[in-house]
């Protein structure tokens, strides 16, 4: 009987280390750590290698449910999965949750009727956002895409990543993104002409 943990945060600008800590101090001996996000299972390796890793009477515990899921829909397929198996489910940050008794069970289901709800609400609100900038001629959309080819011309003026985002007017993270993506590029065409 293991307690097994799960940590996710939905950025790689993020840290997992605060989850971690508590889900050691919550004694899980082993912890599946992703930086993904959570708005659905697709895309989340470690949720899926946690899932297969557990086994009958093992505890699942996560710091908080939407570190799991985002809708009630996921977070049900889930809890489902995990008592299919034999595996208790626990949230620590919300003590009540605890799947091995009927009113946590009861809790899990008000609470991600709840995180559910305050999801809608929260993409209700920013359509209605964007719709008054929109009125109001405020609302530019979403950036035109960074191109490689002025990132690299910049660095070769001696731009720094910080000079360079701040010149283009995007985040320092969008200019390591599209480097990255541009030596990668680089990369595979080097060695497909080296071949």
């Amino acid at each position: 009987m293991a307690v097994i943990g799960y940590a996710r945060v939905s950025s790689t600008g993020q840290s997992l280390e605060v989850q971690a800590e508590q889900l050691c101090a919550a004694g899980c001996t082993k912890v599946f750590e992703e930086k993904v996000s959570g708005t659905s299972q697709q895309g989340r390796v470690q949720l899926a290698a946690a899932l297969d890793y557990v086994r009958e009477g093992d505890t699942f515990v996560v710091t908080r449910l939407d570190r799991l899921a985002r809708s009630m829909s996921d977070l049900r397929d889930i809890i489902d999965r995990l008592q299919a198996k034999g595996v208790e489910f626990k949230a620590i940050q919300q003590g009540a949750i605890d799947t091995s008794t009927s009113g946590g069970r009861l809790m899990l289901n008000m609470l991600a009727a709840v995180a559910e709800f305050e999801t809608d609400l929260r993409k209700e609100r920013q359509m209605e956002g964007i719709q008054k900038a929109k009125a109001e001629g405020r609302y530019r959309g979403r950036p035109a895409s960074i191109d490689a080819g002025e990132i690299a011309r910049l660095k070769a003026d001696g731009l720094g990543p910080t000079a360079i985002a701040k010149r283009l007017g995007v985040g320092r993270a969008s200019i390591y993104r599209v480097s990255a993506a541009a030596l990668a590029t680089a990369n595979k065409t080097h060695h497909s002409l080296a071949s």
